[in-house]
Formats: structure tokens, sequence, C-alpha cells
């Protein structure tokens, strides 16, 4: 086989579980056998696979218009989405990119150039917690943890100053910062870790109070998965920019979005054209995802997906043995490195009828909001027997 796996050690993992097909909660492998899919396929499954609202978005639109360039061209599938991420965020203005990383690096350069275009050549510096993954692109690289994926690359990334969720007071008032980065509510890649409520309201007073922006990577977060629509709701809080992925399309198409205030827009807008935000992709807006975005949305609301979540999230913490964390439809258990193999080994043993994919010694769940309360207890049985055989 010629593919090459993202995140995958070829030497050690074993053979992938080969897929054929898909519907809801549930995959179909090409051996006959059925597995859960109970971490939404890598978190951006929102509806469950093959909805049918989804798939028939996308045929639709894809007889009237399949893809136009946006440096140029307009479409309404892009402009109606915009206004309903926008409206919904709080925010102004959507700028379109294809997958999480790029969400965040635009976020990076719209901030670091907006303080350049007002002509504050001194903000610099990003700030970012501890522990914090946005992405595998040089710019996401650079604010995210480097220990354990990026530490080899580190020659080649710009410095940050990572800070724990005490010590954001004194860095933000240097006066140097252009943004603070955080992932609210939750960050996934450091172990389904809290980034709770109460510091979010802080960090967005200190970076009002001292002129610094503030970046949501709502990448994972975003679309019901931690109980609201976005996870700054829990906080009260509209930050300057925010990063949209994984379940902007329902987990259907690669699609993502840059949110910002309209002052960052302002920064950009001019007669002359070396102050646009010169950043763009081929797929940028591309009408197919578009369509199936807002084919999503639409299913979001109708059916209070964030609700759901969180009974599902409920339903599958009580079913374990031990103590949890939970975040809207986000179960987790356990801490520690990500380069463990143990959990990941068992997890095939133990529970072979679930996709479950370890963060190192931490082992969660979070299925897509079609998961019954009966496929929820299969979950949690399944995790039990895992927690069980490693304890």
């Amino acid at each position: 086989m010629s593919c090459w796996h993202p995140y995958t050690q070829h030497g050690i993992d074993p053979e992938p579980l080969r897929v054929a097909s898909a519907r809801g909660a549930w995959l179909e492998l090409e051996d006959g056998r059925r597995v859960l899919d109970a971490i939404s396929s890598w978190w951006c499954n929102v509806h469950g696979h093959g909805h049918p609202r989804l798939v028939r978005a996308l045929a639709e639109q894809a007889e009237r218009l399949d893809h136009v360039l946006f440096a140029g061209c307009t479409h309404k599938p892009a402009e109606r989405l915009a206004a309903e991420l926008t409206r919904r965020s709080g925010l102004d203005r959507c700028f379109y990119s294809d997958n999480g990383s790029t969400a965040v690096e635009v976020a990076l350069k719209m901030a670091y150039l907006a303080w350049q275009r007002r002509g504050e050549r001194g903000r610099t510096r990003f700030l970012a917690l501890e522990g914090g993954y946005h992405g595998d692109t040089f710019g996401a690289m650079s604010v995210g943890d480097p220990n354990p994926f990026f530490e080899e690359l580190s020659p080649l990334l710009f410095q940050v100053s990572r800070i724990d969720q005490e010590g954001l007071g004194e860095e933000i008032a240097r006066g140097d910062v252009a943004a603070l980065i955080v992932e609210p509510i939750v960050q996934g890649a450091a172990g389904m870790r809290p980034v709770p409520a109460p510091f979010l309201r802080e960090a967005r007073r200190l970076c009002t109070a001292h002129g610094v922006l503030l970046i949501a990577d709502e990448v994972m977060t975003g679309f019901g998965r931690t109980g609201t629509l976005f996870a700054c709701e829990q906080a009260g809080v509209v930050p300057d920019l925010m990063c949209l992925a994984k379940g902007l399309t329902g987990g259907m198409m690669p699609l993502a979005a840059t949110l910002a205030t309209e002052e960052i827009y302002a920064a950009f807008l001019s007669t002359d054209r070396a102050r646009a935000l010169f950043h763009g992709h081929t797929f940028t807006a591309n009408p197919l995802a578009c369509a199936v975005a807002l084919a999503s949305l639409d299913l979001i609301l109708e059916n209070d997906v964030p609700a759901r979540f969180r009974a599902i999230g409920e339903r599958i913490a009580g079913g374990l043995p031990t103590e949890s964390r939970r975040f809207g439809g986000i179960v987790a258990v356990g801490g520690g490195g990500y380069l463990s193999d143990a959990l990941r080994n068992v997890c095939r043993e133990r529970a072979p009828d679930l996709l479950l994919r370890p963060l190192g010694s931490v082992l969660y769940a979070m299925p897509p909001a079609c998961t019954t309360m009966e496929e929820c207890d299969r979950i949690a049985t399944g995790m039990t027997r895992v927690i069980e055989a490693v304890s």
C-alpha cells in the first residue's frame, strides 16, 4: 500500500481499518464488521455519516455550481454562510480557507498585519497557552506547544511566549503583544484539558484593557461540541478573531473560516493595493462546501445539537467506573504524555467495536449527535473495559 497516513508510526502501528461505507454513527468495514465512530472521525462529524440533508445539499449545489475562484468572484452559498456565521458569533467579517491550520494561519496574519497597518510596529509578540495545539502548518505550529509534536522544527518557528492560566496578566501588560490565542473551554490535543470560563472572561478583560487581540481557536470546540454553538458563549465573551473548521460542514467537506471584527477588516481597507490581505487558497469558499455547511447549520439549530451533545456526554460519563472530564459531548479520562502506546493497543483489543484513538494515556469519546442512548452505553462499556484493563 502506498498511502502515508497522518500521525502514524508505520513501523509499529497496526494496519488501518479498511472502511467501505458509513451511516449514522457506524463505520462499515470491508470485512463486514461494524465499528461505532466514537470520536466523530477526528472530531469533525456532527450529525452522523451520510446524513441525507447534507448529501442532498451537496448534490443540488453540484448541479448548479461546483467551483469558482473567490478572488474577483462571489456566490450565494458563501455569502449566506458568512452572514450566518458572523451573526451568530457576534463578529463582522468572514474569510474562508480550507482547514483548521489555515484558519489559524489567517488569524495570525490578520492580527500581526492589522497592527502594522495601523503603524504600531512594536506589536509583534504572540501569547499562547501551555499545552495548546492549533494545527500543523508553520504559523499554527509556532503558537502550539512544541512538545511532543514540533520540537524538532523549533528552529524554523517564530518565537511565542507560552503561559499557564495564572501568568497572563504580567505578560499581556508589556505592551508588545499582538494577540493571545486560546482554545476556549477545552484544549483538545493536550488531553482534553480544561480552559475554564472564568479564565476566558479574565483573558477578554485583560486583552481589552491592554489593546491586545483575542483569537479563539474554535476548530474543535465549535458547532455545539462543548454544549453551546460556540464555546466562547459559555464565558459570555466575543473574541476579535475566531477560527472555525472541522464541524463547519458537519464533517462532510473540507472548509474553514476565520471571523474578524470590522475594526480588523478596516485596517486592510485602502485605495493602496499593497495594504490588502495577501492570502488565499484555490478552493477558498468552495460552493459545494458552503452549501453543505449551510445545511449543517440548519440541522444544528433545528435539532438543538448543543443540547443533544450535552445529553450524550452525560450518558457516557454516567456509565464510566471512574471520574471523568466532560465538556458537552466530550468525555475524557486520565492524563499524561501523548507518546504512550499502551492505551491505544488496549483499545483495539478490549473495544474492537469502537473507533477510539487515545491521546497518549488520555482516553476520550466525542461521538456524533445522532448517537443513541443505547450507543452511548456501548461506548461507556467499551471505555470501561479499556480502563479496567490498564488499571
